[in-house]
C-alpha cells in the first residue's frame, strides 16, 4: 500500500495510525469538536472600547490640566514683568500696569 498523508486541513488532527487504520478497514473517521456553550457577555467585546475610552478622557485631561499650568505661568510671569516696569506712557497718557504692595 501506498504512503498517503490524511487529506484536508484537518490533517494535524487525525492521528497516522487511526488515519492508517481507517483507511486499511474502510471505517469511517469520527471527529468530536466541542462546541462552547458559553452564553455570557464575551467581556473583551465591552472591556476594550471602555479601556480606549477612559484611555482618551485621562489624555483631554491631561491637557486640560497643561493648558491651566501654562496660563498659570504665563499670567505670572505678566504680573512680575510689569511690577518691574513701572509705569508706561504713551502721548502723555500714563499707565500702571501693576499696583504696588503696601
Amino acid at each position: 500500500m501506498p504512503h498517503r498523508d490524511p487529506p484536508g486541513i484537518i490533517t494535524p488532527h487525525i492521528p497516522a495510525d487511526a488515519y492508517r487504520r481507517s483507511e486499511a478497514t474502510g471505517a469511517p473517521v469520527v471527529i468530536v469538536v466541542q462546541a462552547s456553550t458559553h452564553q455570557g457577555i464575551p467581556w473583551q467585546r465591552v472591556l476594550i472600547p471602555l479601556a480606549v475610552a477612559g484611555a482618551a478622557a485621562l489624555g483631554i485631561w491631561g491637557l486640560v490640566v497643561a493648558l491651566c499650568a501654562l496660563l498659570d505661568a504665563a499670567a505670572h510671569a505678566a504680573t512680575v514683568i510689569a511690577g518691574a516696569a513701572g509705569p508706561i506712557g504713551v502721548g502723555g497718557i500714563t499707565l500702571k500696569l501693576a499696583r504696588p504692595k503696601h
